[in-house]
C-alpha cells in the first residue's frame, strides 16, 4: 500500500497579516495531483490540521473541500489531532466521517485505536494517537508512573497489544527528538531546552514498535533516530526562517517483506517565500527583480535608514512582509551589553540612548510621547514615569 504523509498544515494561517487560504489550497491541489499520479491508498495526516483552536469558515471550508476530494478518490485517511486543534472541533462527525473511510483521533480516550487492512501481501495496522498531555493520559492508567509527556506516551504503548508480525505504522503529534540530537526547528516553532511550543520531548525508541512512524509539530522535512520515525514538515514556508528550505510531502510504500520504502516528493507553493539581501538600490534593479509575487524578507545594507522601505519595496514586490537592516548601525548594536544598558537610566533615557545608537541623532519630544505612550499602553511604564 501506498501512503502520502501529511502534516502541520495549519489550514488558515496568516503570514503578517497576508492570507494564505488561496496559497494552502494551490497547494493541497498540487497533494491531490500526487495521490492521482501515484496511486495512493491513503493520507496520514499528522495534527496541526487548524493554526487556530477556533477556526475560521474558511479553513474549516477548505478541509472539507480536501476531504471530499479524497474520498471521491476512495482513498483513506488518519487523521490526528496537534497541540493547535480544537479537540472536540476536529472530531465532530467522526462516527460519520469513518464510514467514508476518513479515520479521525482528535481525543485521547484511554484507548490507541487502530485501523487494520489487508493489503495484496501485507498485514497493516495502523494506530493513531492524538496530541496528548501527561494529565490526560494519566487518568486512564493510575497505575502507571506518568509525570512527563515522555512517561504518557510510553504509557500508552506499554498498554496496546501490537501484533509484530504485521506492519504497524503510527499517527503522532508530539516533540520526537534522537539521542542527544533534537529536530531541526523551522522558525515557525518556539523551543526551549525541553519543549517546543510547550510540547515536551519524547525518545524516539519508545517506537520500536512501529514499522513507520508519521510525526507532526516540527515544520522542517527530517528523520528522528531512524529513517522510519519522520516528521513530514508543513507543506508551505509558515516563518521567515524557512526561506532557503524545501518543502515536500512523503510518500511511503508498504509491503510484507521489505523495509518501508520513503520518497520525498517536492512540492512547489503558489507564492514562494524568499529573503533577498542588499541595497535598495541593487534589490530594486530591474535586473534583479524576479517573481514579484513571491513573499519577500528584505535585508537592506544601506548605511543609512530609508523613509518609507516597506512602501518602496511594496511598489515592486506587493508581498513584501518583512525588511530589516544589517550595518554598521545595528551590528554595533549586536554588540551591546544588554544586561547592564538599564542600569540607572530613566524611560526617556533609554529610548534616548536606543535612539542615537540606531539613527545617529536626537529623537524628537512628538516622537518621544509617542513612545511614552506605546509603553503606557503595553503596561512598560505608568502614567507617571
Amino acid at each position: 500500500m501506498k501512503f502520502l504523509h501529511l502534516g502541520d498544515l495549519h489550514l488558515g494561517k496568516t503570514l503578517s497579516g497576508f492570507d494564505l487560504i488561496e496559497d494552502q489550497r494551490h497547494i493541497l491541489d498540487q497533494i491531490l495531483r500526487i495521490a492521482d499520479k501515484e496511486s495512493i491508498d491513503g493520507v496520514l495526516i499528522a495534527g496541526d490540521v487548524y493554526d487556530k483552536s477556533i477556526p475560521s469558515e474558511a479553513a474549516t471550508k477548505l478541509l472539507d473541500y480536501f476531504l471530499i476530494k479524497l474520498v471521491q478518490r476512495e482513498i483513506k485517511v488518519f487523521m490526528v489531532s496537534g497541540n493547535h486543534d480544537s479537540d472536540d472541533r476536529l472530531n465532530y462527525g467522526s462516527a460519520l466521517f469513518a464510514s467514508n473511510q476518513i479515520f479521525i483521533s482528535a481525543v485521547f480516550d484511554g484507548t490507541l485505536h487502530k485501523q487494520s487492512f489487508t493489503s495484496k501481501d501485507a498485514e497493516i495496522d495502523i494506530y493513531m494517537l492524538p496530541f496528548v498531555k501527561a494529565s490526560r493520559v494519566r487518568h486512564y492508567f493510575p497505575d502507571e508512573d506518568i509525570e512527563s509527556y515522555n512517561d504518557a506516551v510510553r504509557a500508552i504503548i506499554k498498554n496496546t497489544p501490537i501484533n509484530k508480525k504485521n506492519k504497524n505504522i503510527l499517527v503522532a503529534h508530539q516533540f520526537v527528538a534522537g539521542k542527544g540530537e533534537d529536530p531541526a526547528l523551522a522558525g515557525s516553532e518556539s523551543a526551549g531546552t525541553q519543549s517546543v511550543g510547550l510540547v515536551e520531548k519524547i525518545g524516539y525508541d519508545c517506537f520500536d514498535d512501529f514499522d513507520y512512524v508519521a510525526l507532526g509539530h516540527i515544520h522542517s522535512p527530517q528523520r528522528v533516530g531512524r529513517d522510519e520515525i519522520r516528521y513530514s514538515g508543513s507543506p508551505l514556508k509558515y516563518s521567515f526562517s524557512e526561506a532557503n528550505n524545501e518543502k515536500s510531502v512523503s510518500l511511503i510504500t508498504v509491503s510484507a517483506e521489505e523495509r518501508v520504502k520513503i520518497e520525498l516528493i517536492p512540492l512547489k507553493p503558489m507564492r514562494n517565500m524568499r529573503h533577498i539581501r542588499g541595497t535598495m538600490k541593487e534589490l530594486l534593479d530591474k535586473k534583479n527583480v524576479k517573481a514579484t509575487e513571491d513573499f519577500i524578507y528584505a535585508t537592506l545594507t544601506d548605511e543609512d535608514i530609508i523613509n518609507d522601505a516597506m512602501g518602496v519595496f511594496q511598489q515592486i514586490y506587493p508581498n513584501t512582509v518583512r525588511i530589516d537592516y544589517d550595518n554598521s548601525h545595528t551590528r554595533e548594536t549586536e554588540q551591546v551589553d544588554i544586561s547592564r544598558i538599564a542600569e540607572n537610566k530613566s524611560f526617556p533615557e533609554l529610548i534616548g540612548d536606543f535612539y542615537r545608537l540606531m539613527y545617529g541623532c536626537e529623537i524628537t519630544e512628538e516622537e518621544m510621547d509617542v513612545m511614552r505612550i506605546a509603553a503606557q499602553e503595553a503596561g512598560v511604564i505608568n502614567e507617571a514615569d
